[in-house]
């Protein structure tokens, strides 16, 4: 008799629950760079050159920004797959396990649907703005930003991509600290109504950001809509071709 475990899901567990936690994290730390746009252009200029590695390298290696985004395109096709593992696998499923969450009610059990639907849609709309990112790395910066989501009409898919990486992204968060988390039984009530305070604390938070960041580029790019194609020139560069 063979009573060896079969450590292969738990590992495949671990590993989404850290791609995942991977993900998130980088995210969170996107939009904030992201939203530099917010304290003004040049900000967002100089947040585009250091990922760039202008200030280390002293010249801009665009070629950095595609590896970047070549990385995060396969730790969310890594995720993507270990998380197809717990989808159901056909029709009949689906309608069993559509069935069951209506009858149960489970406020849990509908977050983990929501991120099912999240995950899928998230999966499209994340590659193709990456698969943008990883082939003009150089097309960053507050007018080109502005002008792919104005003028290019990419705010349609900002928009959408918005919604639902940060729903996906929190209840994610959320679903870790319940799974993974020291959590005692007698307070497990209490912790899960902080945890879900927190979800839609951040979700709210990242949302507001999100739009104000997304608002500004659009209105920078309405404004620069006659000039598309022309790239910023921060102001400490025009202040030096002036001294010249």
């Amino acid at each position: 008799m063979n009573t060896k475990l079969n450590r292969g899901p738990a590992r495949a567990d671990i590993l989404q629950s850290l791609t995942g936690l991977l993900l998130v994290l980088f995210i969170w730390g996107h939009m904030f760079f992201e939203s530099s746009i917010l304290l003004g252009k040049d900000a967002m200029y100089w947040v585009s050159k250091m990922f760039e590695g202008e200030h280390v390298f002293g010249k801009p290696y665009p070629g950095l920004v595609s590896a970047v985004a070549a990385i995060i395109f396969i730790l969310i096709a890594v995720h993507a797959v270990l998380a197809l593992r717990k989808f159901p696998g056909s029709y009949r499923q689906y309608k069993e396990f559509h069935q069951h969450m209506g009858a149960m009610r489970h406020p849990d059990t509908s977050l983990w649907y929501l991120q099912v639907v999240t995950g899928f849609a998230m999966f499209f709309l994340a590659s193709a703005h990456l698969f943008v990112v990883f082939l003009q790395p150089d097309n960053i910066g507050p007018y080109a930003s502005s002008d792919r989501i104005w003028s290019g009409n990419f705010w349609i898919l900002y928009v959408l991509l918005l919604i639902t990486v940060h729903l996906h992204a929190a209840v994610g968060i959320y679903r870790l600290a319940m799974k993974w988390a020291p959590i005692s039984a007698a307070g497990s009530a209490r912790t899960r109504a902080r945890l879900k305070l927190g979800m839609w604390s951040i979700i709210g938070f990242f949302l507001c950001l999100g739009s104000a960041s997304l608002i500004t580029y659009m209105k920078i790019g309405h404004d620069h809509a006659p000039y598309v194609g022309e790239r910023y020139i921060p102001n400490h560069a025009v202040d030096q071709q002036g001294s010249e």
